[in-house]
C-alpha cells in the first residue's frame, strides 16, 4: 500500500464503520450518503488489499484484519487532529457520539443526571451506555470501542488512565413496616432475616476476592464488602443467609417489597432507591468498608479535547451525586 494514495477521510470512514457497524448510521454521522460510505469502504479495501468488513445480517462485522487496525487507527486520528488543531471540540454544536461502559445502579446514579446536563449544554451530542459487567471490557476500551468505564476497580493496568470519581460506603435497604424498621439494626437481624445480595459475576467467571481480573483490569464484581460482614459475625452461631444474588440492582425494590429481606448495597444506590415511598435505609450494624468509584479510559485518549469534556462533565457529576451521601 503507497501511503500517498492515503486519504485521511478514509480512516473516519473506517473508525465510523467499525464502531457504529451500520452503514445508514455511519452516513448520518459522517454527513455522507450510503453510496459514498460504501465507495469510501471500497477505496479502503483496495489500499489495505483485505475485505475490512463482512456485511451480515447483525451489521458490518469487521475482519481480523480491520480487528487488528482499530486500535492504533483510532489512537492516530487523535493525535492527528490534537497536533493539527483540526475539528476543535465544541459542545453545543458538536454531533459526536461517546460510548460509557457502566453497572445498571451506576448508570442511575451517574448517566441519568449527566444526560440531563447534555441535554442543556450539549444536545447534539449522544450518548451511549454498555453494560461495565460484559467480560471483554479491557478489551473493549482497548478496541476504543468503550470511550470511559465507570466502576470500582481494584487494578488498573499502565496503558490505562483513571480518575476517582466518588467515595462511598454501604447501607441496607428494608421496605417501610419492615420488622426493623423503628429501631437500630444489629448484627443479628442480619442473621434472622434473609438477603438480597447483589453481584454481577462470581467465581464460575473467575472472580477472586470480589473482583474479575481481564487483560490487567480487575473490576468489581460482589457489590457490597462480604467480608467485612464475615468478620462481623465471627463467633456467631448463626450465618446470614443470602437468599436472592441478582445481578441487577433495580430488581431490589420489587424483592423487598412485602418480604422481610434485607438488601445489603453501595451507599449511593441506596438513596437513589430510597427517594421514592417503598423502602428505607440504615447504616449497617458493622464497620464496612468504603470503595471508590473511578473511571478508566485509554491513554491515547488523555488530550482528546472532546474526551476531556467528556471526563470533566462526568466529574461534575459524580462529585454532584457524592454530596447526597454525606
Amino acid at each position: 500500500m503507497s501511503i500517498g494514495r492515503m486519504d485521511l477521510n478514509l480512516l473516519k470512514v473506517f473508525e465510523a464503520v467499525y464502531e457504529d457497524r451500520n452503514l445508514l448510521l455511519v452516513g448520518k454521522r459522517l454527513n455522507l450518503t450510503p453510496s459514498a460510505v460504501s465507495h469510501a469502504l471500497g477505496r479502503l479495501r483496495e489500499l489495505v488489499g483485505d475485505e475490512l468488513f463482512m456485511r451480515t445480517g447483525k451489521g458490518m462485522v469487521p475482519t481480523g484484519r480491520a480487528t487488528a487496525m482499530a486500535p492504533g487507527l483510532r489512537g492516530s486520528l487523535r493525535q492527528i487532529e490534537t497536533l493539527l488543531g483540526v475539528e476543535p471540540f465544541a459542545p453545543s454544536t458538536s454531533r459526536r457520539r461517546f460510548v460509557i461502559a457502566a453497572n445498571d445502579h451506576l448508570t442511575e446514579v451517574l448517566a441519568v443526571p449527566l444526560s440531563r446536563e447534555l441535554q442543556e449544554v450539549a444536545p447534539s451530542v449522544d450518548l451511549v451506555i454498555r453494560p461495565s459487567t460484559r467480560l471483554d471490557l479491557a478489551e473493549q476500551i482497548d478496541l476504543g470501542r468503550i470511550d470511559l468505564a465507570i466502576g470500582i476497580f481494584s487494578q488498573v493496568p499502565s496503558r490505562l488512565n483513571s480518575q476517582r470519581l466518588l467515595s462511598q460506603g454501604e447501607m441496607i435497604l428494608m421496605r417501610k413496616g419492615h420488622p426493623a424498621s423503628r429501631r437500630k439494626l444489629t448484627l443479628q437481624d442480619l442473621t434472622k432475616y434473609p438477603l438480597v445480595t447483589l453481584s454481577v459475576g462470581g467465581q464460575e467467571e473467575g472472580a477472586v476476592g470480589g473482583f474479575i481480573v481481564e487483560r490487567g483490569l480487575a473490576r468489581q464484581s460482589e457489590m457490597f464488602d462480604r467480608h467485612a460482614l464475615e468478620e462481623a459475625l465471627i463467633g456467631s452461631r448463626e450465618r446470614p443467609r443470602m437468599r436472592i444474588t441478582v445481578p441487577h440492582a433495580l430488581a431490589i425494590p420489587a424483592l423487598l417489597r412485602d418480604t422481610s429481606m434485607l438488601s445489603i448495597v453501595p451507599a449511593s444506590l441506596a438513596v437513589a432507591l430510597t427517594k421514592g415511598k417503598d423502602l428505607l435505609r440504615r447504616k449497617p450494624p458493622y464497620p464496612a468498608g468504603t470503595s471508590i468509584v473511578r473511571a478508566v479510559w485509554h491513554g491515547r485518549d488523555e488530550s482528546d479535547a472532546g474526551h476531556v469534556w467528556l471526563r470533566e462533565m462526568v466529574l461534575k457529576t459524580a462529585r454532584a451525586a457524592e454530596k447526597e451521601l454525606a
